[in-house]
C-alpha cells in the first residue's frame, strides 16, 4: 500500500536493546491531502532512518505495511514504511490522483447531441 502526503512532524528517534541486538525507530506524521486531510503516524526502522533523511514539509510517497499485535489482551497497530520516495516523481502524481481515477469520466454534450435524448 502507498500513501502520498506531506511530512508535518518528525518525532524523536527511539532506540533500545532487544534479543537480536540494538534497534532504532523514528516515527513521522504524514498528512494525506483530501477534502478532509488525514494524518498518519508512520514508523521507520533501523538504517531506513538515515537513508530517508526526512524533513518537515517534504512531500513523500511511503510504501507501507500495517501490522497489529496483542499485548496483555490489548491490540496495538503500527504502520511501518519499507520504502520512501521523495518529491514529484511520476508515481507520486499517479498515486495522489488515484482517488479521482475511481470516479466515472465526465460526459459533455454539444447542443446537437442534447436533442437526441429520448425524453
Amino acid at each position: 500500500m502507498e500513501l502520498t502526503g506531506t511530512v508535518i512532524a518528525l518525532l524523536p528517534e527511539v532506540s533500545g536493546q532487544g534479543k537480536n541486538g540494538t534497534w532504532r525507530k523514528q516515527e513521522f506524521i504524514l498528512e494525506i491531502p483530501s477534502q478532509y486531510p488525514k494524518k498518519v503516524c508512520i514508523a521507520l526502522w533501523g538504517d531506513k532512518i538515515d537513508q530517508a533523511n526526512l524533513k518537515v514539509n517534504e512531500t513523500v510517497t511511503a510504501s507501507i505495511d500495517v501490522e497489529s499485535r496483542e499485548y496483555n489482551s490489548r491490540w496495538y497497530t503500527e504502520v511501518k514504511a519499507w520504502k520512501l520516495d521523495k518529491g514529484g516523481s511520476s508515481s507520486n502524481s499517479s498515486s495522489s490522483n488515484s482517488g479521482s481515477s475511481s470516479l466515472p469520466p465526465v460526459t459533455t454534450f454539444n447542443e446537437d447531441e442534447s436533442d437526441d435524448l429520448p425524453f
